[in-house]
């Protein structure tokens, strides 16, 4: 109970606080859009950024670490797709989003807080070089696939496909933030030299972006009220709470990966889908409802299976 109190529920307490102002509406949707505008394009990309930027890529990167990951998160994926399609009965394009759900973690909004109020803050390192390659490979697949599914046996333009996929992915501030983080990292080898006040200027601006964001995720999350669709819900819930995390830890043990490494792989697989999630539906107007109440039922369930998680690992 001490981990549920003391770890998990500060973190939801802030994510209840922005529901709450958003449903008694003293914090209106003009607000709450401009404050994840801010969170979202300018105060997490400068986290990454500086995050990326001190990464010890001989020390913090596991390749097992990676594997053992991502391998959970794209058999969630499939699971959720083909059970979409086959068994559910959904559109192509609705397997497609459904499958994204299963696929996508809140790594960035719910995953660095909890693991930093469970480890503190030099445990981060891990999620820093999950998240460096999380939005980028998620989403390339994510669109790549519906691109795919969209064009329904027409002849397939690879080059055009694969550009647009590229293009979707480096119009993301997550993502210029990471990229950017990776320059510095590789200049700061390299043996360049930076300003005290740069960093001060960056860690401050970085401060500011998990309190907003998930406040500002509170708020997101009072539009998606659960309606429908029960059964394609509980399928994500699913892939992103059960599956995931379980397929993570039994290759960490396969893998023999560090007690670091795996408590980073293992929390950041049992995150619920994040709003990106919801996006990703909305771009492409499929299982738009089935995603809007994943995030928020799945979020809602994350807090009893972070802390199992939470209470396993060493």
């Amino acid at each position: 109970m001490k981990i549920l109190f003391d770890v998990i529920l500060p973190v939801f307490i802030i994510i209840g606080f922005g529901y709450l102002v958003a449903w008694r509406k003293m914090f209106t949707e003009v607000a709450v859009d401009g404050l994840m505008r801010f969170a979202q394009n300018f105060a997490v990309p400068v986290l990454l950024f500086t995050n990326v930027a001190r990464l010890d890529l001989s020390k913090d990167v596991n390749i097992g670490m990676w594997v053992a990951f991502y391998a959970g998160a794209f058999l969630s994926y499939f699971i959720g797709w083909g059970i979409a399609r086959s068994y559910l009965k959904r559109s192509p394009e609705d397997a497609v989003a459904i499958g994204f759900c299963c696929l996508f973690s809140n790594s960035l909004l719910l995953g660095i807080p909890i693991m930093e109020r469970a480890y503190g803050h030099e445990a981060l390192a891990g999620n820093v070089a999950i998240i460096a390659i999380h939005s980028p490979l998620l989403y390339t697949f994510g669109i790549t696939m519906m691109e795919v599914t969209r064009a329904k046996g027409q002849s397939l333009r690879i080059g055009q496909i694969a550009m647009r996929a590229l293009r979707g992915v480096l119009h993301t501030p997550l993502i210029l933030g990471i990229l950017s983080g990776a320059v510095m990292n590789a200049l700061l080898s390299a043996g360049l030299v930076l300003p005290e006040g740069f960093w001060a200027a960056a860690d401050m601006m970085a401060r500011a972006a998990l309190p907003a964001a998930l406040f500002g995720l509170g708020g997101v999350l009072y539009r998606y009220r659960p309606e429908g669709d029960s059964t394609a819900i509980a399928l994500c819930c699913l892939c992103s709470l059960v599956i995931h995390p379980v397929t993570t830890y039994a290759l960490g043990l396969f893998f023999k990966l560090p007690t670091e490494a795996m408590r980073s792989a293992v929390i950041t697989a049992s995150m619920a889908p994040g709003v990106n999630a919801y996006l990703f539906a909305a771009i492409y107007n499929s299982a738009k409802r089935v995603a809007a109440s994943t995030v928020l039922v799945s979020t809602a369930l994350s807090m009893l299976t972070i802390w199992f998680w939470i209470s396993v690992l060493p």
